[in-house]
């Protein structure tokens, strides 16, 4: 069972997250991260009504390097899948 780091709250993260919620004997932890936790929270309550899945939540940049290793240290994942968008101000 892995754990997996879905970094980026979008409509791909949306669907990224959806489809490793689905595979729960595979995906047994997954955490959602975005600079919007807010986007990242309404998606992990989608996932919740709809799969029955808990999604952690956390704020991270992933344009700072140090907050992102920081996140990837705490979270301890097997898998990182960044889907953030670059240098979005």
């Amino acid at each position: 069972m892995a754990r997996v780091l879905i970094i980026g709250a979008g409509g791909v993260g949306n669907v990224v997250v959806h489809k490793c919620a689905q595979v729960s004997e595979l995906f047994e932890h997954i955490t959602l991260a975005s600079r919007t936790v807010s986007k990242c929270e309404a998606i992990a309550a989608r996932v919740r009504e709809k799969l029955g899945r808990t999604i952690e939540v956390a704020a991270v940049d992933a344009d700072d390097v140090a907050q992102t290793a920081a996140l990837i240290r705490r979270v301890e994942p097997d898998l990182v899948i960044n889907v953030a968008l670059p240098y979005q101000d």
